[in-house]
């Protein structure tokens, strides 16, 4: 078992959230979010998120954690700073912005410089090196910090860190080749590399302590390479997503039997009966933004592959929005916009995509989902009783099917053949 370790946490979505639950089990854990009404549910033992288990274990376990605006205070005395802040890429401008997570730095290396800082947002191939090299350019002493990829599925975030299919640590590491010599130099004026390849061993070693599943398989490697593993793993994600809504695609088209293909390749043990289930396109926190940022670091790099899978997903909402309009509605309706089941997040769900092609085709669109409050979303109205939803639709679409929409099942159109992500 670890000493105690002081932890603070920057960020409570899911990432940020799951992390620090999973740490509190062991070691007293200060959140950090801009957001009154989270840090409130935190103390109060809530979860601001939908995730079973985040929800089971604040109000049943016994956490050391602590949930404050007051991002100073939390980092002065910790031991280890998770930096789960959120980031964005911008595809108009080819930008990944990564402002918060060096508003976070800033501020760690003015109250506690000697924190050990471990990025877990997703972030471009190459970005941990060029902030070493950012701030030893700034005159910054000593910099410690590494990155440590995230897996985990929306709504689903504390399993996944519960029972984790790999636990990877980037550090700092020389790269003998003559294009990173002034990233090399840098590292070697602010970083003690021996200590962070330590301070990585460390912090792997809280993350299987904190877990329930044993023998959890655990590499470390250079930054790079750890970003680059979260970029291609989340790509390849997609792909999967991106190449069973084709076959989907083709099957609708030429009037075949969908779910019979899919069920007929799956059991292929090479491919498998995971992770087929067609949607309206792949969506979420991870996987537009990752798909996206990792064809930009193609630039200068031959490929089709990576660039096939970010235009798939484009043809696929533009192909489900042309089958709802050979419906020729009057009045569409949204059910859900979330993009997985037992989530109650939305955030670049391809459901979105749709409806704006449809408004787009100057079709009239209301919306149904639950978590709402507000009477309208993104200028669509939003109906906040679902019978009444169901009844002045003309064709209901949901990316992912419910129980209680089978008894207006004709006016559906969905492509969930399987009830499940």
């Amino acid at each position: 078992m670890l000493k105690e370790i002081k932890i603070a946490v920057a960020g409570t979505g899911y990432v940020g959230l799951s992390i620090a639950t999973l740490l509190a089990q062991r070691h007293p854990v200060m959140a950090v979010d801009v957001i009154p009404e989270k840090v409130e549910m935190l103390n109060r033992k809530q979860s601001p998120i939908q995730d079973e288990y985040i929800e089971k274990y604040l109000a049943e376990k016994e956490l050391n954690l602590t949930a404050t605006l007051d991002g100073a205070s939390a980092y002065r005395d910790a031991d280890f700073i998770v930096i789960a802040a959120p980031t964005n890429y911008d595809p108009v401008r080819n930008y990944f912005d990564t402002h918060h997570i060096e508003d976070v730095i800033d501020l760690v290396l003015s109250v506690n410089p000697n924190a050990v800082m471990v990025i877990k947002s997703t972030i471009p191939v190459g970005y941990c090196r060029s902030l070493y090299l950012k701030y030893a350019n700034r005159g910054v002493q000593r910099l410690n910090l590494l990155f440590s990829p995230e897996f985990l599925r929306e709504s689903k975030a504390l399993y996944d860190n519960l029972y984790p299919s790999r636990i990877i640590v980037g550090y700092p590491k020389l790269i003998a080749d003559e294009r990173f010599k002034e990233e090399n130099e840098a590292i070697c004026r602010i970083a003690d590399i021996s200590a962070l390849e330590e301070a990585a061993r460390t912090f792997a070693a809280l993350l299987r302590e904190g877990a329930i599943k044993q023998d959890i398989p655990t590499l470390f490697m250079g930054m790079k390479e750890a970003e680059a593993v979260k970029l291609f793993a989340n790509t390849y994600l997609a792909l999967r997503v991106s190449y069973f809504n084709e076959l989907d695609t083709y099957a609708e088209v030429k009037g075949l039997d969908s779910q019979a293909i899919i069920q007929g390749v799956g059991l292929d043990p090479r491919i498998g009966t995971h992770y087929n289930n067609p949607s309206f396109g792949y969506g979420g926190y991870c996987l537009p933004k990752d798909t996206r940022q990792l064809l930009a670091n193609y630039q200068d790099t031959p490929n089709d592959i990576i660039a096939a899978i970010v235009a798939a997903n484009n043809t696929r909402k533009d192909f489900v929005t042309h089958q709802i309009l050979t419906h020729n509605p009057r009045l569409v309706g949204v059910y859900r916009l979330t993009m997985k089941v037992g989530s109650d997040n939305f955030r670049q769900s391809a459901i979105q995509d749709v409806m704006h092609r449809l408004s787009i085709a100057g079709v009239k669109i209301v919306v149904y989902e639950p978590t709402l409050r507000e009477d309208s979303f993104d200028g669509i109205t939003v109906v906040h009783d679902l019978k009444t939803f169901k009844s002045m639709s003309d064709v209901i679409v949901a990316n992912r099917m419910a129980d209680e929409l089978y008894d207006c099942i004709d006016k559906v159109y969905t492509r969930d053949l399987f009830g499940r992500d």
